[in-house]
């Protein structure tokens, strides 16, 4: 155990308050989280009741009730109600001069927008907004960085009762028309160009490219951005033209189900999945799990790199639900210089530090000294997601930042837009370990005959319904891609793709994609394992590897591909060095049979590794037809990959 809850927990968090509001109002008394989580996916109407009215949700009309089916998927939450998410944010709460957005980026000097501020651009962006024709139903699509502007084209859009969708623009013009084209959006808007490090990059040809083809699309909205004389778009409406007007702070009432937004699959597997999510489950869920998981509040303020590609920005969007400030950042996160995100914390004053877990594990080799070298005090929680966090990457946040700092460690999806397991304020953090379930999420891990199991692997699933789970997938007629995509594994319950393993305490171990898993003679092993094993040698950058299956039913071939810390070579002498670094801290099952140096892992721009493409790849697909290049962090990564698999296969 590396962090216990301390003896105020109650008296000093988020939870705490919850759980006292939970007795004076209630009548309910809970001894721990572990009987907490059971109240709250046991009793589902009762514990989701409770957050609305804990946090005081507003509805033009009142529900009928809470759940009115429970049938997955098909579960109808508080019918009747109407309201809607952006109203929560833009409504007056004494707070104008408070900060909301303290802005950072690589394009243009820092600043900062109070509530105050935010609220005004808000209303002006909706009066612009109406006055393009953009009503209820309409779709207002971004290509867009993580900065101020973003955030304010989302809030009035919301407002409306309009439907919001983004791409980051280091996408190219397919990915994002893969996207945007499934939506038949009314307004685009885009920027010309940004920074990213030192380069100055032109998105001026793709932004054309994406405009031609989206023939839907009535009007360009051009956000400047990059400055000179390069910064502009022909024939668009300028931001500043946009917001010329002022206009009433109004919010349409919607259905508690009505679309906010679309959030799009990687694109990995196929064209990227168009996923609806609502304006109650978003409002609901991310009230939940921000408050009571993050401890979120007003003063407090979270940090964590993101692009508008990512559920992580509409999670980070989200904390202004809770009148904490956010930080938007812009640019190349390790610029100029590994330590850039600790120095920005210090400089913020973060209290929630977002970071990848491989970006912890790069602090930790290349050896910074983050507790000494910046002033952290004011973090009060390390948030780390995406992928798994091996033990030595807890070692070192510990090390380096002391007992008080809580790490959480999550693990959820943009399929429900938030945490599925994770840790909070009531939790013990464990060495390698996610802390367990989040309230209201009744996860599980299921054997392949759909038991439960407990201290071994199994799909990761979740057998009761949540707000947050999604209205749909766009233009899905009956749901068929929907159910199909979740519910065919094991019908009435959602089966989300991870491998886990839960332990006897409640606490679990992510190791992967379970369409990634390793199958060796029976045996099922997780991807993540081999990382850690691998990835903790030092001359060792990363690493990707890919079980190609025997169909006579043999143990296959396993195929590890390293990228050569710099200045190291692959050779003979460092391959048996990884085989038997594997065999000893794993098992002989895991030991690869081939060991491949390639320059680089491709990954998603959220950075999952990309295991089930490259196997394709293997397995004779075309590189092209298993991931769109530009919706990966580096374009080129597939090359060397599909260069290997052609000197396997020679025609």
């Amino acid at each position: 155990m590396l962090w216990r809850p301390p003896p105020d927990v109650l008296e000093i968090t988020e939870i705490g308050r919850y759980l006292r509001w939970l007795r004076e109002n209630r009548a309910l008394g809970f001894e721990g989280y572990d009987e907490l989580w059971r109240w709250s996916v046991g009793d589902l109407e009762a514990f989701w009741r409770s957050v609305w009215d804990f946090y005081g949700v507003r509805a033009h009309t009142p529900p009928e009730r809470v759940l009115a089916s429970r049938e997955m998927p098909g579960a109808r939450w508080f019918p009747g109600a109407r309201l809607n998410y952006a109203e929560r944010i833009l409504a007056p709460a004494g707070d104008d001069g408070e900060v909301a957005i303290f802005a950072h980026s690589q394009t243009r000097v820092p600043f900062e927008l109070t509530f105050g501020e935010l609220r005004e651009q808000v209303a002006r962006a909706r009066a612009g907004l109406r006055r393009l024709g953009v009503g209820p139903g309409d779709r207002v699509v971004a290509y867009l960085p993580n900065i101020p502007e973003t955030v304010v084209a989302f809030l009035a859009t919301a407002s409306l009762g309009a439907i919001w969708a983004a791409c980051a623009p280091e996408f190219g013009p397919r990915s994002v028309t893969d996207r945007f084209g499934q939506l038949e959006p009314k307004v685009l808007l885009a920027i010309a160009g940004y920074r990213y490090g030192e380069k100055r990059i032109d998105r001026r040809a793709e932004v054309e490219a994406i405009r031609r083809a989206l023939p839907t699309v009535e009007h360009l909205v051009h956000v400047p951005y990059i400055g000179g004389p390069e910064d502009e778009l022909p024939a668009a409406t300028g931001w500043e033209e946009l917001l010329s007007e002022s206009g009433p702070l109004g919010c349409e009432p919607v259905a508690f189900d009505h679309p906010l937004y679309v959030l799009f699959s990687s694109g990995t597997t196929g064209k990227p999945k168009a996923i609806v999510h609502g304006h109650g489950g978003i409002l609901l869920e991310h009230l939940k799990n921000l408050g009571l998981t993050w401890d979120l509040r007003p003063g407090a303020r979270l940090m964590w790199f993101t692009t508008t590609a990512w559920m992580m920005w509409n999670a980070l969007v989200s904390a202004l639900l809770l009148r904490a400030a956010i930080v938007t950042m812009d640019g190349n996160p390790l610029y100029p210089d590994l330590a850039f995100q600790w120095r920005l914390a210090e400089r913020t004053g973060a209290t929630m530090l977002g970071v990848a877990p491989a970006y912890l594990m790069a602090c930790r080799k290349a050896g910074l000294e983050v507790g000494r070298e910046f002033d952290l005090s004011g973090v009060r929680q390390i948030g780390a997601a995406g992928s798994p966090l091996p033990p030595e990457g807890f070692d070192w946040v510990y090390e380096q930042l002391g007992p008080d700092v809580l790490l959480n460690i999550g693990s959820g999806g943009t399929d429900v837009c938030t945490g599925i397991v994770q840790g909070s304020p009531l939790q013990p953090v464990y060495r390698g370990e996610i802390s367990g379930p989040c309230l209201g999420v009744d996860a599980a891990a299921y054997d392949e005959r759909g038991h439960p199991v407990v201290g071994e692997f199994g799909e990761l699933v979740i057998r009761a319904p949540m707000p947050s789970m999604p209205v749909g997938f766009w233009n899905d007629p009956g749901d068929r891609r929907y159910r199909a995509a979740y519910f065919e594994r094991f019908p009435g319950v959602w089966c989300h793709g991870d491998w886990v393993r839960f332990t006897e305490r409640g606490s679990c171990v992510i190791s992967g994609r379970s369409d990634a898993t390793l199958n060796r003679g029976g045996v099922r092993l997780g991807t993540g394992e081999i990382y850690a094993a691998v990835e903790s040698m030092e001359e060792v950058a990363d690493s990707l590897v890919v079980h190609l299956e025997d169909p006579e039913g043999g143990p296959g071939e396993l195929l590890l591909f390293v990228v050569p810390a710099p200045g190291v070579e692959l050779d003979e002498a460092l391959r048996r060095r990884i085989v038997s670094t594997v065999r000893r801290e794993l098992s002989p099952r895991h030991a690869p049979d081939t060991i491949e140096a390639v320059p680089s892992v491709p990954r998603t721009l959220s950075q999952k590794k990309l295991e089930v493409p490259v196997k394709r790849i293997l397995l004779g697909a075309n590189p092209e037809e298993v991931a769109g290049r530009d919706s990966l962090l580096d374009p080129a990564a597939l090359d060397a990959y599909a260069r290997y698999a052609a000197s396997r296969n020679p025609r």
